[in-house]
């Protein structure tokens, strides 16, 4: 991992008509890390993730980065995805050439050739054809990630991306995630499996709408610092007064 911060987190709140789901973070994500966010139900996990995407405008502080947009890959929940479109898998995977190609450019034959090898790499060589709404949970989600090796990008943020597939589609997932991670790329997941971020993610940011740790996961994730965050989460009240701008 190179010690240089590729995203800076200062002072972030982000809010709900004022109510915050992320409290006052600060810190950063190194370029060629590989980090996790977890925490409770409800810790502003995907809120924070949504936030560096450009989703959510924060209430109070700043994401810093020198990026492009075509730099960041993101892979949302899949809640918050439509599978009922009616489009094909490679169609869906070039999906991750769009940027290059244009709005209304044609794919070249060195794109297609791509989404054809990165369905190949998640294990759907012969799927081109199929439409996406008769995939599994489990093949829809390696879909996403042949997308996300199209794009190419720098830096991958990653919502949930193993929630309810099968264990061999998460093997085969985490596997292409440390082979992002081995080239350099910055990967960023929130995660809910504990076992997982001990196992798999050498760097974890740990929230409970307020920071809990951030660093490296055999100190971040300590049973007092779970414990913390376990109750920092039962002690929020949703009905607490609205969180104020710093002078």
């Amino acid at each position: 991992m190179i010690d240089t911060p590729v995203l800076q987190i200062e002072n972030l709140t982000v809010a709900y008509e004022r109510h915050p789901a992320v409290h006052h973070i600060s810190g950063a994500f190194h370029a060629g890390s590989l980090t996790a966010i977890a925490g409770p139900n409800g810790a502003g996990k995907s809120t924070l993730l949504k936030s560096i995407i450009g989703e959510l405008r924060p209430s109070e502080g700043r994401i810093i980065h020198s990026l492009k947009r075509t730099d960041f890959g993101y892979l949302p929940q899949a809640a918050d995805i439509n599978r009922r479109f009616p489009i094909s898998v490679l169609d869906t995977v070039l999906l991750g050439a769009w940027r290059a190609a244009g709005a209304f450019g044609r794919v070249t034959a060195e794109q297609l050739n791509a989404g054809r090898h990165a369905l190949s790499a998640v294990g759907l060589e012969g799927f081109e054809r199929r439409p996406i709404g008769s995939l599994s949970a489990g093949q829809f989600q390696r879909v996403l990630f042949a997308r996300l090796l199209v794009q190419d990008a720098k830096v991958i943020l990653l919502d949930e991306p193993f929630t309810a597939i099968d264990a061999r589609t998460t093997r085969d997932l985490l596997d292409i995630v440390a082979r992002w991670h081995g080239e350099g790329r910055t990967v960023i997941a929130v995660l809910h499996d504990f076992d997982q971020v001990r196992a798999h993610f050498p760097q974890t940011l740990l929230i409970a709408r307020d920071l809990v740790g951030w660093g490296a996961t055999a100190d971040v994730m300590s049973p007092a610092n779970l414990l913390r965050a376990r109750a920092m989460a039962e002690r929020w009240d949703e009905d607490s007064g609205v969180c104020e701008p710093a002078a």
